[in-house]
């Protein structure tokens, strides 16, 4: 996956987060940022009271982030498919198959854990329409 689409699956996710009023409620405590590592790109979320303000692309050693979810391509784009596999269909899916790791305040991802969760989701609209 390229580190431009990627970055723009993002902001669409982003964009889809304004149009949904239960998550907006749910993350309205959630000010952090989140580090998303796919393979060797990384991308950084910033949210403000669970909305995404603004996607940066990385990698930095300048930006600190409250914890980190880092997963190969595929395991991804599998996630993002419209009827994910099983073990495909939770972030927690790729840290039990090996696929993926969750690094950083693991408290700060599982006090927000359905609102980000869900939020990841959101990836998936784009190719169901």
């Amino acid at each position: 996956m390229q580190t431009a689409s990627l970055r723009a699956r993002f902001e669409e996710m982003g964009t889809a987060l304004t149009q949904k009023p239960h998550l907006k409620r749910l993350g309205q405590l959630f000010s952090e940022t989140v580090l998303i590592e796919v393979d060797d790109q990384q991308i950084y979320l910033y949210f403000h009271r669970g909305l995404l303000e603004r996607v940066e692309e990385g990698p930095s050693s300048k930006i600190p982030w409250r914890f980190a979810l880092r997963v190969d391509g595929e395991a991804l784009d599998a996630f993002w498919h419209p009827m994910p596999a099983p073990r495909f269909h939770d972030i927690f899916g790729f840290v039990k198959t090996g696929r993926g790791r969750i690094d950083g305040d693991i408290l700060a991802l599982v006090k927000n854990l359905r609102f980000f969760k869900e939020f990841m989701a959101l990836g998936r609209q784009k190719e169901a329409a």
